[in-house]
């Protein structure tokens, strides 16, 4: 079964920036569209951006024109470019292959002065 290892997360300040990433193992990962979703401190889990095989994203209105969702088809990595980011956007994040019940480990961002 295809396995999903994430990166990147961590610590910043608010109006800073953090990109995650989201590596398959398996080149299905081109024929499939992929979500990055996150779980909040009071454990709501949002979905907050999906991604097209061809590269199409959309986005939850919190995060639209702040975060950027894209993806290496050649390489099976999918991103999460996050820009001004705010502390309600502390979460844990995930990524998905969407509509599945494969997800990455989870990585925590934490937005925080």
């Amino acid at each position: 079964q295809v396995q999903l290892v994430q990166s990147g997360g961590g610590l910043v300040q608010p109006g800073e920036s953090l990109t995650l990433s989201c590596q398959a193992s398996d080149s299905i990962f081109r024929e499939r569209a992929m979500a990055w979703h996150r779980q909040t401190p009071d454990n709501k889990r949002e979905l907050v951006a999906t991604i097209t095989s061809g590269g199409i994203p959309n986005y939850q209105p919190s995060v639209a024109g702040r975060f950027t969702a894209s993806r290496d088809n050649v390489n099976n990595i999918a991103y999460l470019q996050m820009d001004h980011l705010k502390p309600e956007d502390t979460a844990v994040y995930y990524c998905n292959i969407f509509a599945t019940a494969i997800y990455g480990q989870g990585t925590q961002v934490t937005v925080s002065s």
